[in-house]
């Protein structure tokens, strides 16, 4: 497994002439409570991946990432009906592969800590650039785990035992 912090360049293939993320399209599911975010999102993804569906509250985003089986689910931590942990926990008890990535506005220690203990592969806040979305979906995907560079201190900090994860 390769921990990855963005900001970093798209990486490309050697001598190929394409990026990795033109060659292949992973699917994708997008969980947010804000449609204009979902609408966003779908926008800076663009045909770089297949939207596979969305959904804007924990328990239709169950039933239709367990319908749909998408590699990838893009989601809130904060959501009505139990929040993004709460899609992880349900979906990965008969989805094991599916993967996990927060997307937030929150850049709380303990927001991190609480969705990367329910399975997430990665975190990154709202505040990110649509390649770097891109870049960090396919990351996901390929199985790499991605955090904002801030945020991956405090993953750190936390599974090395420290008790307070906070900045």
């Amino acid at each position: 497994m390769k921990v990855s912090g963005l900001p970093d360049p798209i990486r490309t293939t050697v001598g190929s002439g394409e990026s990795d993320h033109e060659k292949r399209r992973p699917r994708v599911f997008v969980v947010d409570d804000h449609l204009l975010v979902r609408s966003g999102v779908r926008a800076e993804l663009g045909d770089t991946v297949e939207v596979a569906g969305e959904a804007d509250e924990v328990d239709s985003a169950v039933e239709m990432i367990r319908e749909r089986s998408p590699e990838v689910v893009l989601l809130d931590v904060h959501l009505p009906g139990g929040g993004g942990h709460a899609v992880i926990a349900a979906v990965s008890a008969t989805h094991p592969d599916i993967r996990f990535l927060a997307l937030s506005v929150s850049d709380a220690a303990e927001d991190v800590i609480a969705i990367i203990r329910a399975g997430a592969r990665g975190y990154v806040t709202k505040t990110i650039s649509g390649p770097e979305l891109v870049d960090a979906v396919h990351r996901v995907a390929d199985g790499d785990a991605v955090f904002s560079p801030k945020l991956a201190g405090f993953v750190l900090d936390a599974f090395a035992g420290h008790d307070d994860p906070s900045p």
